[in-house]
């Protein structure tokens, strides 16, 4: 499978796989945020387009175009191809600088980069059908409130991943009882066991329980030694290829 990226600019913005690393889980006690594999996963399931420059913008909180104001720490020639406010309502609008055509059947997931917090403003998130759209889309932010944010040269402005989403009509979601499935039952019970009695040592500062810190089992893609072997297909780590160019 390829991910086609076409530029629609002379210089498009730098695009590179998802990196994991977060700032505020960087200031975490010994970083605990990282513990938690789902999170760092989101953080690496795509790819970054990165800001080419540094600029700060600010909104006035009214309705109108005009009402957000965008400065560039240095000139740029490709600044008002970069960003710009065109959709009004506190909405800041980027330009991918990428058409981008998928697989049959695949589409793109385009939103802000996973767990990337930014204070004062919320990335919005859409799917395009980009296995036959034949122009590109833009990436949107919208202000929470009145003032400025700022976007860093580097910086993700947008996370693209792929979605083969032409299936997800045909699926039905069906609520159980757990009862239902004995072995699924049994395997929650001795989870939930260990879980407990875990979190009971910790309370009371248990040394192997505090020296171990916190359960791996979803982490390692293991099961309680009593409930199953570990999973062949568990994947903790997401190695995304770099773009390259091609002919």
């Amino acid at each position: 499978m390829e991910l086609e990226c076409y530029p629609t600019t002379e210089r498009p913005p730098e695009m590179v796989a998802g990196r994991p690393n977060r700032a505020w889980m960087d200031h975490f006690a010994e970083r605990h945020p990282y513990r938690c594999l789902p999170l760092t996963m989101a953080n690496t399931s795509g790819w970054e387009l990165l800001s080419p420059l540094s600029f700060t913008a600010e909104w006035t909180g009214g309705t109108h175009q005009q009402d957000i104001k965008l400065t560039p720490d240095h000139p740029h020639p490709d600044f008002h191809k970069h960003a710009q406010s065109h959709f009004s309502h506190g909405v800041l609008t980027f330009h991918s600088g990428y058409l981008f055509r998928t697989p049959p059947g695949w589409s793109m997931w385009v939103m802000g980069p996973p767990n990337h917090v930014k204070d004062g403003i919320q990335p919005l998130s859409g799917v395009v059908e980009t296995d036959w759209l034949p122009f590109p889309f833009t990436m949107n932010w919208v202000f929470t409130r009145p003032g400025k944010v700022r976007f860093e040269k580097g910086e993700p402005f947008a996370f693209i991943t792929l979605l083969e989403d032409k299936t997800l009509h045909e699926i039905q979601p069906v609520i159980r009882r757990m009862d239902k499935n004995p072995e699924l039952r049994h395997q929650y019970d001795v989870w939930e066991k260990h879980r407990s009695e875990f979190n009971q040592k910790i309370f009371r500062q248990d040394p192997e329980a505090t020296k171990q810190a916190w359960q791996r089992y979803y982490f390692k893609g293991e099961f309680p030694e009593e409930v199953a072997p570990a999973r062949q297909d568990h994947v903790n780590k997401r190695r995304l290829k770099t773009p390259k160019f091609g002919g």
